[in-house]
């Protein structure tokens, strides 16, 4: 599998879409096609259904499959990174070859994680997964799954030829600077909202991104200007944003970005459990920033 500087669908802007559910709690597909194609106009470069934020683990495998091909159908499969990950490595295979066979440009794989996987493990999943024949895109979020991808086993994944790019999720800023040195070809992913700033001075070539679902101008704007340079601009939307983006790596994000998305006018709608409602000092809490930043123009 050759993959070129400009073939590489999971640079810039993607959005890791929340999904819109209706009361009775399913889902609501032709709301999810208009949502994806609503980022892309407004500024996003694709979306990553079936991540935590499309809360993919309460799916059946059929609504799993339709949320890909629905994305696809909205906006092309080159801007479509589904979420691959399963407990077991033959699973999370068959994931990334009904994107691929959807027309997906690349897939994003969390490490094996029903149990606390060695080195050995991780290799093993990350080939077999590659076997699908579509890039791979590594999810690093060692707080949630308990299994870390440190800088030096990406490299390994990296130079065996399995993984193209990795969204980082340890919140750790320093290894991006430690992933650069030991695999530059590694394209690193922003993949915490309220780091975005530190991992894009760093040299991030994407963001996986949470509050885009609801601000999707403003969060462009920004990412643009941080990797452009411009740290006047950048500062100043963060600054603006930062209460809302915190909330991305909060146990509750699924809850507070689709809150702020009701807000905004979108259909975020509700939560299916185990998932709750916000607490009230909660929701107070993502009303008061959303309506901060629609009050300052952000969108």
């Amino acid at each position: 599998m050759t993959v070129t500087p400009d073939s590489r669908p999971w640079r810039g802007v993607l959005v890791a879409t929340a999904l819109p559910l209706n009361d009775d709690l399913s889902v609501d597909y032709d709301r999810y096609a208009e949502h994806c194609a609503w980022l892309v106009e407004n500024g996003c470069d694709g979306v990553v259904p079936n991540g935590s934020l499309g809360e993919y683990q309460v799916l059946t495998p059929e609504e799993r499959a339709k949320v890909v091909e629905t994305a696809v159908a909205a906006i092309g499969g080159s801007r479509v990174m589904p979420g691959v990950a399963a407990y077991g490595s033959a699973e999370a295979r068959r994931w990334a070859e009904q994107a691929r066979d959807a027309g997906c440009g690349a897939v994003m794989l969390l490490p094996p994680n029903a149990y606390r996987a060695d080195g050995r493990s991780v290799l093993a999943h990350y080939e077999e997964v590659s076997r699908a024949g579509v890039p791979v895109v590594a999810y690093n979020n060692p707080i949630d799954t308990k299994v870390d991808l440190v800088p030096e086993l990406l490299a390994e994944l990296h130079a065996a030829g399995f993984i193209q790019g990795v969204k980082e999720f340890s919140g750790d800023v320093r290894r991006a600077y430690r992933i650069a040195e030991l695999a530059p070809e590694l394209d690193l992913l922003i993949g915490a909202d309220d780091v975005l700033l530190e991992l894009a001075v760093a040299g991030a070539k994407g963001w996986v991104a949470g509050y885009p679902n609801a601000l999707p101008r403003a969060s462009a704007e920004l990412y643009r200007a941080a990797v452009a340079g411009d740290l006047d601009t950048a500062g100043r939307l963060y600054r603006q944003l930062h209460p809302l983006l915190r909330w991305d790596s909060q146990v509750e994000f699924v809850q507070a970005i689709k809150l702020s998305m009701d807000i905004v006018g979108r259909h975020g709608g509700p939560v299916r459990p185990p998932r709750v409602p916000l607490l009230p000092e909660q929701e107070a809490a993502v009303r008061l920033a959303t309506d901060r930043a629609v009050a300052a123009g952000l969108g």
